[in-house]
């Protein structure tokens, strides 16, 4: 695999495909796996821009409050996903 993007872009992805089936990080703990938690929207935007959502599995990030937040795909969608891989819900998702 050799997804087209910036090596910044490249650099979050690689973060990415480090978090294990069945566990989710926050957008801020990536970006403290960066290395500047100041970066937080520009890795945000990074995982945005992920080219190749089935192999860099970018659903497994989500708000620092346990929230779903941004998924290209939709969230409906990426509830599903984490369900799927054991993750519990207990609210719904707000429309």
């Amino acid at each position: 695999m050799n997804p087209k993007g910036t090596e910044f872009q490249k650099q979050v992805w690689n973060i990415l495909l480090t978090i294990p089936f069945g566990k989710t990080l926050p957008y801020l703990e990536v970006a403290q796996i960066y290395g500047n938690i100041k970066a937080v929207r520009a890795v945000a935007a990074a995982i945005g821009k992920n080219p190749i959502l089935v192999a860099v599995l970018c659903h497994r990030v989500i708000g620092s409050d346990g929230s779903l937040v941004g998924f290209a795909s939709g969230l409906d969608k990426k509830k599903w996903l984490l369900e799927k891989e054991g993750f519990p819900f207990q609210t719904e998702i707000p429309f």
